[in-house]
């Protein structure tokens, strides 16, 4: 009896109930995840958490996988007819074989900092194209869309070294730490009065640094220096008045009105 053939069959069944497992634990929708139990369905799921290492540009890949309102997903889905659910640092894709390979480039190329909207464009040309069937046994890379990166880097400007003059003899050695204790005297001095020392100048630094930022808060107190308003005295008319003529003309005036009244 050939047994070969019920041995396959218990093997697909449990692959595809162990599949069936893994998407019903990363939120996939039963209705959806039975889908895998049908013949040219398979589900691939693809991990997305190891590409970068920093949360935060993990994030921004994640979500620009998903789109505003989740557009660039339902796209992605219509382009390849396979159901994709974006999950923790998984993204699960259940649909056709060819579907489940485009999905899983478009995936990974969007985690590795290349916009899905590319990729988008990319499988729409190749959608329209697979129509005209004059183009079946033709090269399609004249059609496809060439997209440039943009995000050139900036070289920064070479540093140049200036060579030093070639001696045969090694440069002096620099005195040690205990050469150094030696010169000044504390090599001789007891731990205790090294310890006194050490305090010392550490309050010295703590009291220099106290100053400093003293001088800075009182900074702020200290009123701006004021214009110079330039006030020059007002100069006084030279035009001298004729006090004689005035008198005379108020003396004309007092007789012509004392005349009216008479």
């Amino acid at each position: 009896i050939n047994t070969k053939p019920l041995e396959e069959a218990v093997v697909s069944t449990q692959s595809t109930g162990r599949d069936l497992i893994k998407l019903l634990a990363r939120s996939v929708p039963f209705e959806q995840a039975k889908r895998v139990l049908q013949d040219e369905i398979t589900s691939d799921i693809i991990k997305i958490g190891n590409v970068t290492r920093n949360k935060e540009r993990f994030v921004k890949r994640r979500q620009r996988l998903v789109g505003p309102n989740g557009n660039t997903l339902k796209a992605l889905e219509l382009l390849t007819e396979c159901y994709i659910k974006v999950q923790g640092s998984t993204v699960a894709a259940l649909g056709p074989y060819k579907g489940i390979k485009q999905v899983r480039n478009v995936v990974m190329d969007t985690m590795s900092n290349i916009h899905p909207i590319y990729n988008i464009k990319i499988l729409m040309t190749k959608r329209e194209l697979m129509k005209d069937p004059t183009l079946k046994n033709e090269s399609w890379d004249r059609f496809l869309p060439q997209f440039k990166k943009k995000n050139v880097q900036t070289k920064k400007p070479k540093v140049q070294k200036t060579k030093k003059k070639y001696t045969p003899f090694p440069p002096p050695q620099q005195p040690s730490k205990v050469d150094l204790q030696l010169e000044s005297g504390e090599y001789f001095l007891k731990e205790a009065d090294k310890k006194q020392k050490k305090q010392v100048e550490k309050s010295e630094k703590q009291e220099t640094k106290a100053a400093m930022k003293r001088k800075e808060k009182e900074q702020v107190f200290i009123a701006p220096a004021e214009e110079k308003i330039n006030t020059k005295p007002i100069e006084a008319d030279n035009t001298s008045v004729d006090i004689e003529a005035l008198k005379k003309k108020l003396k004309d005036k007092n007789i012509k009105v004392a005349k009216k009244d008479s």
